[in-house]
Formats: structure tokens, sequence, C-alpha cells
């Protein structure tokens, strides 16, 4: 499975809704689960981003679904990127 690194930042209905209902974080890792990734860390951040999850997916496609799902919500808006492990990269530079 490769990995993601998601950067999300709460959209004002997305502050609220994790203001009433905390567990909805968990929830969406559940639900983000069911689309076929999964949710191997997650931290919460202080400054531009509000949090770091990182996914594990089978492709591009799963996660390209994901956060198309989770955006659509207008709770959050996310920077994704794949992450290489260094040494795949060490050894794709031979």
């Amino acid at each position: 499975m490769a990995k993601y690194m998601v950067l999300s930042r709460l959209t004002a209905e997305g502050r609220e809704t994790l203001k009433i209902k905390p567990e909805r974080l968990r929830e969406v890792n559940k639900e983000i689960e069911l689309m076929g990734a999964k949710v191997v860390e997650q931290y919460a951040l202080l400054g531009k981003y509000d949090f770091l999850n990182v996914l594990e997916a089978p492709d591009n496609e799963t996660v390209l679904k994901v956060m198309v799902e989770l955006g659509a919500r207008g709770t959050l808006e996310t920077l994704t990127m794949p992450a290489i492990p260094v040494e795949e990269f060490l050894k794709a530079l031979k």
C-alpha cells in the first residue's frame, strides 16, 4: 500500500461541526476506510493547517476519490502528497 500525507484545514462549517461533535473526526476516519483507504496516523496541528493525516491506499485513484468526497462536503480543504520511502527513492535514482 502506498502512503499519502494529507494536510487539512477546516472551514468555518468544519470547525463548528467539530466543536459540537468532536467524535465526528473518528467517524470520518471510518468513512475513509469504506472508500478504500486507511488513516494510519493522525495529528492535530497549530498553524496554517489543522491536521496531518497519514493515509494508506492501494493507488492514486482511491485517494483522489476520498479527497473529492471529503472536499465536496464543504467542511475542509486538503493538500495531498504521495510519500515515497527514502530507500525506494534512492533505488529509483540508480
